[in-house]
């Protein structure tokens, strides 16, 4: 019997886990993962920390390697881009980026993990040198030499999400920083108020130059760029990075799959495209948040691998026995010493999907008050919830220390609705090395119910 030849576009946080898992899974398959890129597997989200010198190196900032995936049966060929989708003939056509040349490829199941760009600014000078994105192999190549470079001293920012990092990044490489954003505070499409003035502050307690609700017209230079134009005037700069947001890598896919009119792929509750064997996964998908009851972004590589593990898991069976549940989706927010894990909706967004939703933060230090300040982190915590039902929606935690476990529970509570009750009532374990006797989940719990807290 012949080999079912399974091929999977893009090899990231989606590819890998569908590739590694259709080859533990099964037998008589035949598994090729097409990469545009040169490196394979470069993680983006491990790029701050290679950037501040804390990896092994930038080569091992990566999921797998070519030959990992060979050992286990697999191939992966890179430098070779999926450039079309013929769903009558089951094949796709791949393209060599290094020379040119086109070939097709057929398929029996088609995997289309192929992600997101990083968005650029078509404004006037964008073309000038030294002005970078800040996603993939490459651009960690760019930005590590300019944080290095010692001609470069003004470095511009323009957007305050994942700009950050950037931010970060280059103040710690004594770089002067202006970070640049529409917005009124950083941050601000994620955390809530309260959060938001920590981290502004935060900033520029840290020496970054925030330059908020500001619109960016242009950037100007003499081959390489010198200053940013916005509506305020010029910003000095001798190094542009921009984080404005991803859009889906699917233009290739225009006219044989259905997308959105953003160009985000649609999908049913198995994750099937509008064709026959072609299924997505990844950040060019909504999947189906639990918290909102429909679908929405969620860009993750926690969420691409649940999904690429559910797809395989069904891949070969003609209706699958149970939809895909859904995702809750959490990420880190963090600048300097201030780490912020954000959980399901916010109240915003919790609005924007039509609930009557409400947000309680409580600021509390982590343990007893006998323990001196010096040894008692100052802690937030919020949850969001459904002021009718009490279902816990959304719910974050900011702190200098690690708090991340107590984000981790209001996920876990997220994914099994619990509610306001439940979380005031639960039993955690206590001890005063490291909490109080009710912990900050209860504590925040209890506050938004109207209860009295005792700690």
């Amino acid at each position: 019997m012949s080999k079912k030849k399974i091929i999977i576009v893009g090899a990231s946080h989606g590819g890998q886990e569908a590739a590694y898992e259709i080859l533990d899974r099964y037998d008589d398959v035949d598994v090729t993962v097409y990469e545009a890129g040169n490196f394979v597997s470069f993680m983006s989200c491990g790029m701050k920390l290679f950037l501040e010198g804390k990896t092994t190196g930038q080569d091992n900032v990566r999921n797998f390697t070519p030959e990992d995936l060979a050992e286990r049966g697999g191939k992966v060929v890179n430098n070779t881009a999926v450039t079309a989708l013929d769903p009558a003939k089951k094949t796709v056509t791949v393209k060599n980026v290094k020379d040119g040349t086109t070939k097709e490829v057929s398929y029996d199941k088609l995997i289309i993990s192929s992600g997101v760009n990083p968005a650029s600014l078509p404004l006037p000078g964008a073309d000038l040198k030294n002005i970078m994105l800040m996603r993939g192999y490459d651009c960690a190549t760019e930005i590590n030499a300019a944080a290095q470079d010692e001609a470069i001293k003004n470095v511009a920012v323009i957007g305050a999400g994942n700009g950050i990092a950037a931010a970060e990044v280059f103040a710690k490489a004594g770089k002067n920083v202006t970070l640049i954003d529409g917005g009124q505070k950083p941050l601000e499409n994620y955390l809530n108020d309260t959060y938001t003035s920590l981290f502004e502050k935060e900033l520029t307690d840290h020496g970054v130059n925030l330059a908020m609700n500001t619109k960016v017209t242009g950037f100007v230079g003499n081959g390489k760029v010198n200053a940013v134009q916005t509506d305020k005037g010029d910003i000095t700069a001798d190094c542009v990075i921009i984080t404005v947001g991803i859009k889906p890598n699917t233009d290739w896919l225009k006219n044989t799959i259905d997308l959105y009119d953003n160009g985000y792929i649609k999908v049913d509750n198995y994750f099937r495209t509008n064709v026959k064997d072609v299924y997505a996964i990844g950040d060019a998908i909504f999947p189906f948040s639990i918290p909102a009851n429909r679908r929405v972004p969620m860009p993750s590589a926690i969420a691409a691998r649940h999904e690429a593990q559910y797809v395989v898991e069904h891949l070969f069976e003609d209706k699958p026995e149970r939809v895909f549940k859904g995702l809750v989706g959490a990420q880190l927010l963090e600048a300097f010493d201030l780490h912020a894990v954000t959980t399901g909706l916010s109240e915003k967004n919790a609005k924007r999907a039509g609930i009557n939703a409400k947000e309680t933060v409580l600021k509390s230090y982590l343990r007893p008050d006998y323990i001196p300040e010096k040894d008692n982190p100052t802690c937030y915590i919020a949850v969001v919830y459904n002021e009718d039902s009490h279902q816990i929606l959304g719910g974050s935690v900011l702190s200098s220390y690690d708090i991340s476990g107590q984000a981790n529970v209001l996920s876990l509570a997220i994914r099994n609705k619990l509610t306001l009750e439940d979380l005031a009532e639960a039993d955690f374990f206590f001890s005063p090395t490291y909490d109080k006797q009710w912990s900050l989940v209860n504590q925040v719990a209890q506050k938004a119910l109207g209860l009295k807290l005792t700690v």
